[in-house]
């Protein structure tokens, strides 16, 4: 006999009413929306039956910013108001943008937070309200199919994002009006749609090593994950989060201009001109082996005759960009200690994996063919969509499991300029992590953090990501005080920080949120340097270390001296110590940490009897003109 559910008047059950949730997948070229209907992930089209909004926003004077198609038709007629690519823009500063070049043909201005902000008749436009703005068009297409109010998205994320690439992201979905119920990295969520369509097509639970060669518009992910009884675990990930089908667009569009002997000074309907044309014989050679480049319409007055792109032609053009995609993915493979033939399958994700040439390569790199069988533009809008439906409560979640990692170290600058890790590049996510600092200086109250982000050991060549203060510490002695600061890592990979001085409870916390994100190329190659200088970094470390122990002594014994320095000591013990003093600043501003060593232990010893005598003489002073019996 079933059982019934009982409820109170007004508030019974009602089972097959369930919370609507999307899965959104902002992408650099088209994004896409989706979700969960009668069981099944499905992306939601507009009215006209298409499913991908191209990520392309056109700004108007005394009216609302047209989105999508209608924006696209306009790339060439008004460029400079029409902003494509913005995913780019995501997280960087000013001078990330200058390095982009003729990449990013817009007139760019810096606002106080270093953030690029784009000339347009609307006014001033960052890439977080054009992002913004390309989020509201596909939360109102998800609300619009799925006939009422979201109850928040889940937004897919490269992997290789950083700390202020994600929360430059989710600040969009906030502007957007959008609950995000979680930023998921983009392998991840194939790996999730691909892993439920292999169960449900009978084939059986999807099991073993697999890697996700993500090759999007503007960004390239590779991650490889482990997938076993529901659990999707990322053992590594890693990328270039400025390299996609964008760059073949404008590797094309050289070709083209120099093929034909175009000035190389081009305006920005011309740009747009020819890398539209470009995309044209990039889709067209996916199926033909030819195509013919029109340049009718040319923007400029002059005339171009045909041009014939051959797939050989396209092919060399494109290898040398590809190259920089396999480069990666070996070195991703090396971190999560897998090798070639343990992959047991590769996934493609990503429009720019439709190219016959990637597929070869990949297939030449791991000899084996890779899977496409789920359509490479919709497979991670699919995955985000079943991680949402799990998230909103409509389902338990117990048969799945998501274990995301962190793309790069996280730590603080500690004295010398030195870099302490907290936590370590792919670390599980979410994750906290603990660890004691003490004081420098005798009585310090107050103590500056600074939280930085990258794989060297000394500060200068890591990420800055945030400053604050712990203020209000018990005055000690030096190394006295114990303040402990942890790091929080959410499942978003947002990263809280919090420091807190034990005896006295005083605590300062920090949600941080930079203004832009990392350069081009500094994700990359900051793992890429620290393998090649980890002798160089461990050398300098050590000297900075003894560096910083060698000013400790000194500072110490300098105001030893001029506290009782004359009263305990004969003149030639004083002239002793100081001679000694000498030689240690001497070796300490030379490059030999080993000299300095050698200096600090010399050092010490000479002024152990000096240290002795203050001893002796501090506890007779304590101990004047008192009896036995008072002590």
């Amino acid at each position: 006999m079933a059982l019934l559910q009982i409820a109170e008047p007004g508030q019974s059950a009602k089972p097959h009413q369930r919370k609507l949730a999307v899965g959104i997948d902002l992408g650099t070229t088209h994004s896409l929306v989706a979700s969960v209907r009668s069981g099944q992930a499905e992306t939601l089209p507009n009215s006209r039956g298409e499913p991908l909004l191209p990520s392309v926003v056109r700004y108007l004077v005394d009216e609302s910013p047209q989105v999508g198609v209608k924006a696209e038709a306009h790339l060439v007629d008004d460029a400079a108001n029409t902003v494509m690519s913005v995913k780019r823009l995501m997280g960087r500063g000013i001078e990330d943008v200058k390095r982009l070049g003729s990449n990013m043909p817009y007139l760019f201005e810096a606002c106080d937070q270093g953030m690029p902000m784009i000339h347009t008749v609307a006014g001033l436009k960052s890439p977080v309200q054009v992002s913004a703005d390309i989020l509201r068009a596909l939360v109102q297409r998800g609300e619009s199919s799925l006939g009422g109010e979201l109850v928040g998205a889940v937004i897919t994320v490269p992997a290789y994002f950083d700390d202020a690439q994600r929360q430059a992201t989710k600040d969009a979905a906030q502007l957007a009006g959008i609950q995000v119920l979680r930023l998921l990295n983009e392998p991840t969520a194939a790996a999730v749609a691909y892993g439920l369509e292999q169960q449900e097509s009978n084939r059986g639970e999807q099991q073993g090593t697999i890697a996700v060669f993500d090759l999007g518009g503007g960004t390239f992910d590779i991650s490889v994950l482990r997938m076993e009884q529901g659990v999707f675990e990322v053992l590594a990930t890693g990328g270039d989060s400025a390299l996609g089908g964008d760059d073949f667009d404008h590797a094309l569009a050289e070709w083209m201009r120099q093929q034909r002997q175009i000035p190389q000074k081009l305006d920005l309907a011309q740009q747009r001109f020819l890398l539209r044309l470009a995309r044209a014989a990039k889709e067209r050679l996916s199926t033909e082996h030819t195509a013919t480049l029109s340049f009718e319409g040319w923007p400029g007055g002059d005339a171009y005759t045909d041009l014939t792109l051959s797939l050989e032609q396209m092919n060399a053009l494109l290898d040398p960009i590809i190259s920089r995609a396999i480069r990666a993915t070996k070195r991703t493979l090396r971190d999560a200690k897998v090798s070639l033939d343990e992959v047991a399958e590769v996934v493609m994700v990503g429009g720019s994996t439709r190219s016959l040439r990637v597929q070869e390569r990949v297939a030449e790199l791991f000899q084996c063919q890779p899977l496409t069988s789920i359509d490479p533009d919709r497979v991670v809008a699919l995955g985000a969509a079943r991680q949402a439906d799990v998230l909103a409560g409509n389902q338990s979640g117990e048969e799945l499991l998501l274990l995301d990692v962190l793309p790069l170290s996280l730590g603080l600058e500690t004295m010398g300029g030195l870099v302490e890790r907290v936590i370590d590049r792919n670390a599980p996510i979410p994750v906290a992590r603990a660890q004691e600092f003490t004081t420098y200086q005798d009585g310090q109250t107050a103590m500056a953090i600074h939280v930085l982000q990258g794989e060297r050991e000394l500060v200068q060549n890591c990420r800055s990501l945030s400053r604050f203060e712990l203020r209000g510490i018990p005055p000690m002695a030096a190394g006295a005080a114990k303040i402990r600061v942890t790091f929080q890592v959410d499942a978003d990979g947002l990263l809280e920080v919090n420091a807190r001085e034990l005896t006295s409870g005083v605590a300062a916390t920090v949600q941080v949120k930079p203004s832009y994100g990392l350069s081009d190329q500094q994700i990359a190659d900051m793992i890429k340097a620290s393998w090649s200088n980890v002798e160089d970094d461990r050398s300098a470390r050590s000297l900075r270390e003894q560096q910083v122990e060698a000013d400790r002594l000194l500072e110490a014994v300098t105001m030893a001296l001029a506290e009782d320095g004359e009263r305990l000591l004969m003149k030639q013990e004083q002239q002793q110590i100081v001679a000694q003093m000498e030689q240690l600043v001497m070796a300490r501003n030379g490059q030999d940490h080993h000299a300095i060593a050698k200096q600090i232990e010399t050092m010490a010893k000479a002024s152990d009897a000096y240290a002795a005598m203050r001893m002796d003489d501090s506890i007779k002073r304590a101990l004047a003109g008192k009896s036995v019996d008072q002590l």
